[in-house]
């Protein structure tokens, strides 16, 4: 009886083949379906910079040169002289 005990318990036998342990694979679904997830909701959620457009169809009306978001100023009231 100890007989049928321990070849139940027995490993299977190696066929050779290279698998990736479960856990490994549990971890690559879990991080590509959060990276889908996260993707989704960016893309929903559309550009959050303000000013900031879609450049799809826009290609020539590009400015050279641009303000830069309203920096074409100087320093902006700083003087170099002291108090």
């Amino acid at each position: 009886m100890t007989e049928e005990q321990q070849s139940a318990v027995q490993a299977p036998a190696s066929t050779g083949r290279w698998g990736p342990p479960p856990a490994l694979t549990g971890f690559v679904v879990l991080l590509l379906a959060m990276f889908a997830l996260a993707f989704g909701v960016g893309s929903a959620a559309g550009p959050v910079a303000p000013g900031m457009r879609s450049t799809v169809g826009d290609a020539g009306s590009a400015e050279p040169g641009g303000d830069m978001g309203g920096m074409s100023g100087g320093m902006g009231g700083m003087s170099g002289g002291g108090r």
